[in-house]
């Protein structure tokens, strides 16, 4: 019977420092990148061992920038990695060279262990344990696989219990934690009665998969856990999965060894392609301009920069020296006009930005004080930040100001305007999309030399409220060019026409 652990999936907010504490800091190798299954909208990264066997993957959902979640009863806990037992001493020393939080050398279970902290406060657990490999690594330090996962439980005899039907049986206790044994590695069942439960985010470990020979398994686990316990089935194109919580809350996968990660793929290039899981081309498209870059440790990248507000880059494969910088609209984020940009332009370098003002759990770029009320207060401070933005990631990133233009949708739109009339010069080019006038009493302000396309929608409710503002550039000098679309308040394709022809100098035909 095949048995062990299959992969753990945890999540992170950061992908730059997740690849280069994983595949860098790690040595481990991506051997698969894709959009999530659940949520194409979401990276979804695989690391392991030379081939992506099971048993030797920790993957990661990316949520960007996303919020912290918080370990506790309920979840796995913890992630244990074997290296060869005499390289326990090379890794405490290069943690230290490294500046990676680390405690030990400890014993546990007659092991020596050494606990580090990744970049988002996961403990990993570097394990002396000389496990074979299925393909090994390069460096003979090199992780070899999964040594074990911590399940933390309030109901730890129930937990022990459910995890047996997956190969596991008891074998040591010490203190709050037993250890139960598979042919290959080992699950540990924690004790956490008293401890807070678990919260869902980035830091935290999302679930842990159990090794299936192949579907006809997986099919017979889902009748033996039916009707009694809820479960999920899916095909994840490099295996086929089974979901289902133990009774202590952790979310348990049970995912067939096939086909594994060579599907679609050459085994020597794992890793190298973005996969996304959906058919429509045009989809696939854009969420590859959506899904967040990363440099491979190594390889060429852009510094990264703790500017004011939370922004992503998008460089293009040939770079034309432009630069377009993306505001959302209400309830939006940093990804929602990168696909619209990238084909307004696409060989532009894209900034996207997330506002700061969150109402109702969603980004905004200024308060609301009533239904086309607005906070002046506010609206100046972010406007002021905003504008110091611009000129640090000008000189942070090498961006070419006279090659620099600003997009705003709706909010964003609004947002724009107040800048465009509170720092003249800051923005030489603006497109502002369903905008709206937000500043109830605008300063003198001299914008010649200043380029605005406005585009109104013939449908959009908010349509009346463009010319107040496009009155107010142009009488401060600006070349404003009004337009109204056959369109609501949605971005159309027609908005991507009518971009694309105002920054490049093309006509209508």
């Amino acid at each position: 019977m095949t048995t062990g652990l299959h992969h753990v999936t945890a999540l992170t907010r950061r992908v730059q420092a997740n690849v280069d504490f994983y595949a860098g800091f790690l040595g481990l190798r991506l051997v698969k990148r894709t959009g999530g299954f659940e949520d194409a909208n979401q990276l979804h990264l695989f690391y392991g061992d030379a081939a992506g066997a099971p048993g030797a993957l920790v993957t990661f959902l990316v949520w960007e920038d996303g919020g912290p979640g918080r370990a506790g009863h309920g979840a796995p806990g913890e992630i244990a990695l074997a290296v060869p037992a005499d390289s326990i001493g090379l890794w405490l020393t290069r943690a230290l060279a490294a500046h990676v939080p680390v405690e030990g050398p400890l014993r546990e279970f007659g092991e020596t262990v050494l606990r580090l902290k990744d970049p988002d406060g996961i403990i990993v657990k570097l394990v002396g344990a000389d496990l074979p490999a299925t393909a090994p690594l390069g460096p003979v330090e090199a992780p070899r696989r999964l040594r074990a996962v911590t399940l933390f439980t309030e109901h730890p005899d129930e937990t022990a219990a459910f995890v047996a039907r997956f190969g596991y049986r008891e074998a040591a206790r010490e203190g709050a934690v037993r250890r139960l044994v598979s042919d290959t590695d080992a699950l540990d069942i924690r004790d956490a009665t008293g401890f807070w439960e678990a919260a869902p985010g980035t830091g935290g470990i999302d679930h842990v998969a159990f090794r299936a020979p192949d579907v006809a398994a997986v099919a017979a686990m889902e009748a033996a856990l039916a009707p009694a316990e809820p479960t999920a089935l899916h095909d994840r194109t490099y295996f086929t999965s089974l979901y289902v919580r133990e009774p202590g809350g952790s979310l348990l996968e049970y995912a067939t060894d096939g086909p594994g990660f060579a599907v679609d793929e050459a085994p020597d290039h794992l890793g190298e392609t973005l996969f996304v899981p959906v058919d429509d081309p045009r989809r696939a498209a854009d969420l590859r301009v959506m899904l967040p870059q990363f440099a491979l440790p190594g390889a060429p990248r852009l510094p990264q920069r703790d500017l004011p507000f939370v922004h992503r880059i998008f460089t293009p494969e040939e770079p034309d020296g432009t630069t377009l910088v993306l505001l959302h609209g209400s309830g939006g984020n940093e990804a929602d006009l990168l696909p619209f940009a990238h084909r307004v332009a696409p060989h532009a370098t894209l900034v996207a930005l997330r506002g700061r003002a969150v109402e109702e759990g969603t980004p905004r770029w200024f308060r609301r004080e009533g239904l086309m009320r607005f906070d002046q207060d506010d609206i100046r401070a972010e406007a002021e930040a905003f504008d110091a933005f611009l000129t640090e990631a000008r000189r942070a990133y090498g961006l070419d100001p006279d090659g620099l233009s600003v997009i705003g949708y709706s909010n964003g739109a609004a947002f724009l305007g107040a800048v465009l009339q509170l720092y003249p010069g800051a923005v030489r080019r603006a497109v502002l999309l369903r905008p709206a006038a937000a500043l109830e009493q605008a300063p003198a302000a001299d914008l010649h030399g200043t380029r605005v396309l406005a585009l109104t929608g013939t449908r959009d409710f908010f349509r009346a409220e463009a010319p107040k503002l496009t009155a107010a550039l142009t009488a401060a000098g600006a070349e404003v060019t009004l337009r109204a679309l056959d369109a609501g308040h949605d971005i159309t394709t027609a908005d991507e026409a009518a971009v694309h022809h105002w920054m490049t100098g093309e006509t209508d035909d």
